[in-house]
């Protein structure tokens, strides 16, 4: 017994024998009792020469655990944890490369052994993902039920509108053909109400002008002889036509048609229209006075001179010792009034024709027949635009479900969730919004409009996985650059967030969304080996 366990040692180094930075998947290729032949053929040397810090072979194999080739490469066990290669070039450069530190076996560094915490470490942190795969697939599962029931419901409802639509088309038409009934009623009463006012209208207009002409023909025959003589209508300036201030017998002749004299109804029919825009009546119309001048509106004679009480007769006196002439001037002032003319102190302009009234300009109310015309056409459009908004209404949810349902959402609707989602991820600089299957947006955190990042364009994973990204596409043009776009990468977990949004390439951003979805079945569970200390 006690020669077995002296033995098992020499036992195992024979097992393991082989020169330093060689695999144990290579180490066949190194056997001392044979000439070694360089991994890629090139030579042939003595064994003795691999590791002798000279490099022979042109790919470095003869030197596998030194520095001397520097394309070659060391091979760390890393017992306890993963092994793997590194470049012959950091072999005993002062630096643990390898976490067993079998690389600096000869440059006087002493390295920590720490392969056993990474081993540890890295099982944690698979055990860890595991779990999140494990539970992820979980709750995938449950997606998947819920997106089957659901499209069963949408896919009931939506026969159900299929179905129903058709009776709510021939609602529509129905009623359209009821409300063009009372349409026609209505539209003949109010053009026969238009055309009454329209009528009245023109007669008010012409028996104003025909009072305006009238008023203006007995201005101008002063000696009231039934005619507008030469002489009579040159006491109207503004009527000039040459443009000198005067109006000379040859224009007033002019005016008259070559005639010396016109009649009231020449006058009205002929001369009248020629004037009217010209003409400046001496009386202001026989309308209300403004409230803001009633003054100019009445004459003084309402007092004239005459007896009055000793008092007053005094006080006259007194005025005309004080200043005869101021007295004189008011009477002026009193004649020109009463003759229709306004004071030198305060001119006011003649009136020029008056216009119609603003009541006459509007349009009366309906009479009572008219208006209940109205009334019954417009509950007919009330009717039909209300049935016509229910069929649009109707025809868009239509369109949704059979969207919805048609969508690809995964092999098994497990993305179909999402839809109606939209995920956000706060940077410093900005907010990233990701609703998927919708559009992607960035918008800045100190306030401003959203810039389009991408809308929803395909799956763009690999064949082998076209479920794992998202392509969004014809996002707002960068400027002097293309449209933006934005890939979005699937990637498993418990919950649904976005993780990170970078900008590898310009006006080309890549997302990270983390999602139950995208959660594959993991392998079956395996006991675990407590003797066994590596990966």
């Amino acid at each position: 017994m006690l020669l077995l366990v002296l033995l098992l040692p020499v036992c195992w180094a024979v097992e393991v024998k082989r020169p330093r930075g060689v695999s144990l998947s290579n180490h066949h290729f190194y056997d001392e009792s044979k000439p070694f032949t360089c991994l890629d053929g090139s030579a042939t040397i003595p064994f003795d020469q691999v590791n002798d810090d000279y490099c022979d072979c042109k790919d470095g194999s003869d030197e596998p655990g030194t520095a001397a080739c520097p394309n070659g490469s060391f091979h760390c066990t890393n017992t306890g944890y993963k092994s793997l290669y590194i470049s012959s070039r950091w072999v005993n450069d002062g630096v643990c490369d390898c976490c067993d530190g079998t690389d600096e076996y000869n440059s006087g560094i002493i390295c920590e052994n720490t392969c056993k915490e990474k081993g540890r470490k890295e099982r944690e942190t698979l055990q860890q993902m595991a779990e999140v795969t494990r539970e992820g697939f979980r709750l995938k599962k449950i997606l998947i039920e819920d997106w089957k029931k659901a499209r069963e419901e949408k896919q009931q409802k939506l026969t159900e509108l299929q179905a129903g639509k058709k009776s709510l088309e021939d609602q529509v038409e129905m009623l359209r053909m009821v409300k063009e009934e009372a349409e026609k009623p209505e539209k003949e009463a109010k053009e026969q109400h238009q055309k009454l006012w329209e009528e009245q209208q023109a007669a008010a207009k012409a028996k104003r002008e025909q009072e305006l002409a009238a008023n203006a023909f007995q201005e101008l025959d002063d000696n009231m002889d039934g005619v507008v003589s030469v002489a009579e209508l040159q006491t109207h300036p503004e009527l000039d036509t040459d443009g000198d201030g005067a109006l000379s017998e040859g224009e007033a002749q002019t005016l008259l048609g070559g005639d010396t004299q016109m009649d009231p109804t020449a006058f009205h029919d002929r001369f009248w229209v020629a004037i009217r825009d010209k003409y400046q009546f001496e009386v202001l119309p026989t309308t209300p006075p403004a409230p803001s001048a009633p003054e100019l509106m009445e004459p003084k004679e309402e007092q004239p001179p005459g007896p009055s009480q000793p008092m007053e007769e005094e006080e006259e006196e007194e005025e005309e010792e004080e200043g005869e002439t101021d007295e004189e001037e008011e009477e002026e002032e009193e004649d020109l009034q009463v003759q229709g003319e306004q004071p030198k102190e305060a001119p006011a302009p003649l009136a020029p024709p008056q216009p119609a009234s603003p009541t006459e300009d509007k349009m009366p109310p309906y009479d009572e027949q008219t208006q209940a015309f109205i009334d019954a056409a417009q509950e007919a459009r009330n009717k039909f635009e209300e049935a016509e908004r229910s069929l649009k209404d109707m025809e868009e949810s239509i369109r949704n479900l059979e969207q919805e349902i048609s969508f690809d959402f995964g092999p098994s609707g497990e993305f179909a969730y999402l839809y109606s989602q939209c995920y956000e991820l706060s940077t410093n600089e900005y907010i990233y919004r990701l609703c998927p299957f919708k559009l992607v947006s960035q918008k800045p955190k100190l306030g401003g409009s959203p810039t389009n990042l991408g809308t929803w364009g395909s799956w763009a994973g690999p064949e082998h996985d076209k479920f794992s990204a998202m392509k969004y596409e014809q996002g707002t043009g960068c400027w002097q650059g293309p449209n933006r776009s934005t890939t979005v990468r699937l990637l498993c977990g418990k919950e649904t967030v976005v993780t990170s949004t970078t900008e590898p390439s310009r006006c080309e951003y890549l997302m990270e969304l983390m999602t139950p979805a995208a959660c594959q079945e993991p392998p079956p569970e395996t006991p675990a080996d407590s003797d066994h200390d590596e990966l």
